[in-house]
């Protein structure tokens, strides 16, 4: 297809068309249709709303969207493109919570105008969590005349479409400035990947103020210009199957997940609820997000290939808000990629084949480099290129990098300014770690920051996790943090902070299972765990995408903020 100039453009195209297909359908829990928007629908309902912005604030000013979810978001966020409005996707602020990023993403971008539903437009805490930075709230109306809309302007490709705030799994969220050129630049790259057509209708799930919800699901099905059937993040959460059944009826090519949300589609697997479900029709299961663990693609392909899901649907892949999504990815059916390597020689940042089979560590592949994309593996400190192998800090260059991030000049000349030695370009500095195999293959192997040193030797904190994690079906997967603290010498010494199931909470023998954990993890790491809480479930900091917080978590218990299971 002819690249658009902008999404503007683009949505402008579908709606011409594919005037009356189905853009967006908003299933409830239950997997019943409450709602649905047509491709012209969304143009219209986008370009009353666009009109209405022009007349409150002036091209360049910043709205965030904070929305439960629905279809409302979808209008709000094409609206603000079309008024030149800078649009903020926005997690909905907790209740009575002083965890979550709000409050750094308002100082930072200083919002003019506030888009969201009539229903939370009167939620009451919201309005107060806000009053103090002079927000004007403005509510969406799917169902605005259009008619007398003003003529706006197209966007041109280098203007900033959104900010796209980073997690902040180990730092303050940054504001990446994504600009049409980054989007489609991107957008087209991922058609090209998973081998999307119009017929690959998507089932997600995932927030639409993460970017995986937003760009490589809401956003990838309106390229190509397929259904994006939606789902609310929570029902996901209480009924993981209801994915699945979702994905069943509508017969979707495509759908996306954190490492996570696989494991709880099999810790939740019940053979009466799948019964009639037919999971033939998905040719993309996109892990990525969060680190994926072999174990759980097998698990994942064990439990449900005898309800039609094809192994090679499984799609391991990497990215980040930075290179807008997506950075690697296979090719549609290619199946996984995962190679055994010896842990000891891993922590000394070379890839080798274990001598010995308790010192096998299995890593998975996320692809290769996107189509006019390069991957580099670095040297972190000299910045030097470093060979196949070899394990160093990814580095990525392509139209799909941004240029900057809202008002930081010191992490924009940092982290996307970036030099190799001797050679010329500016990439993008991840702060992953990983490999490239001689293949072109990106082996994923952790965050440097989130790098554990004790005694001079690294130690990946997500291995520590997993050993901690197996040992009883009473420690919640995917719910533990690894990290290290000085002790009175000035050593690092390791604490394990892990949640515990709720149906475990009072079978279990706290200072048995500390016992087993430290017992467990001197014998796979050859590691003192010198402090070891146990929690309550929910109780570890993690991102919007599930991503453990290790650094809050690491104030947190320092700070003597987690109630423990004595």
């Amino acid at each position: 297809m002819q690249t658009p100039r902008s999404l503007v453009a683009l949505l402008a195209r579908r709606a011409a068309d594919q005037g009356n297909d189905r853009a967006y359908v908003f299933v409830s829990d239950r997997g019943t249709e409450e709602a649905v928007l047509t491709f012209r629908q969304l143009h219209d309902a986008s370009r009353a709303l666009a009109s209405r912005l022009t007349m409150v604030a002036q091209p360049g000013e910043r709205a965030i969207l904070v929305f439960p979810p629905g279809i409302e978001f979808m209008a709000a966020f094409f609206g603000c493109l079309m008024a030149g409005i800078i649009a903020v996707p926005m997690m909905m602020p907790r209740r009575n919570s002083a965890r979550d990023a709000s409050a750094a993403i308002l100082a930072n971008c200083e919002p003019a105008i506030a888009l969201t539903t009539s229903a939370f437009a009167l939620r009451g805490d919201l309005q107060a969590r806000f009053a103090q930075e002079n927000i004007r709230w403005i509510e969406i109306d799917l169902a605005a005349d259009a008619s007398a809309t003003v003529d706006l302007p197209e966007p041109a490709p280098d203007d900033i479409a959104f900010l796209q705030y980073t997690s902040g799994s180990t730092s303050e969220p940054k504001g990446v400035m994504v600009s049409h050129a980054n989007l489609l630049a991107n957008l087209e790259m991922i058609r090209l990947a998973l081998g999307n057509t119009r017929r690959s209708t998507y089932v997600n799930w995932v927030p639409l103020y993460h970017d995986m919800g937003l760009i490589l699901n809401a956003l990838q099905a309106l390229y190509v210009g397929a259904p994006c059937v939606l789902m609310a993040p929570n029902a996901f959460m209480q009924r993981p199957l209801g994915w699945l059944r979702t994905i069943s009826h509508y017969r979707a090519e495509v759908a996306c997940s954190p490492n996570f949300g696989f494991d709880l589609c099999v810790s939740r697997y019940r053979a009466d609820q799948m019964q009639g479900i037919d999971l033939s029709s998905l040719k993309v299961a996109l892990n990525g997000a969060e680190p994926i663990h072999a174990e759980t693609i097998e698990r994942f392909i064990a439990t449900f290939a005898p309800h039609g899901f094809d192994p090679r649907a499984m799609y391991p892949a990497y990215g980040m808000a930075e290179a807008t999504l997506l950075i690697s990815g296979g090719t549609r059916g290619g199946s996984h990629l995962t190679r055994s390597v010896g842990r000891a020689v891993l922590q000394a940042h070379v890839t080798e084949a274990p001598t010995d089979p308790d010192d096998a560590q299995i890593v998975v592949g996320c692809g290769r480099a996107l189509a006019g994309e390069r991957i580099a593996i670095v040297e972190p400190e000299r910045r030097t290129r470093l060979a196949a192998d070899r394990v160093g800090e990814i580095w990525v260059s392509g139209a799909n990098v941004a240029r900057a991030y809202w008002r930081n000049d010191t992490a924009t000349h940092e982290g996307l300014g970036a030099e190799i030695a001797g050679e010329t370009g500016l990439w993008l500095r991840t702060g992953d770690l990983g490999f490239l195999a001689a293949t072109g293959d990106l082996f994923v192997t952790g965050r440097i920051k989130d790098l554990i040193i004790i005694r001079g030797i690294n130690h990946y904190p997500q291995d520590i996790e997993r050993t901690v994690q197996s040992l009883d079906d009473g420690l919640r997967e995917n719910c533990g943090a690894a990290f290290s603290v000085s002790d009175e010498s000035g050593e690092e010494a390791l604490v394990i902070v892990q949640e515990v199931e709720r149906t475990a909470r009072h079978s279990i023998d706290p200072a048995e299972i500390r016992g087993r954990i430290r017992e467990a993890i001197a014998d796979s790491h050859e590691l003192s765990a010198r402090h070891i809480a146990l929690i309550r479930p929910g109780a570890l900091p993690k991102t919007t995408s599930g991503k453990i917080q290790r650094k809050l978590a690491r104030k947190l218990w320092l700070d003597g903020s987690f109630e423990e299971i004595v």
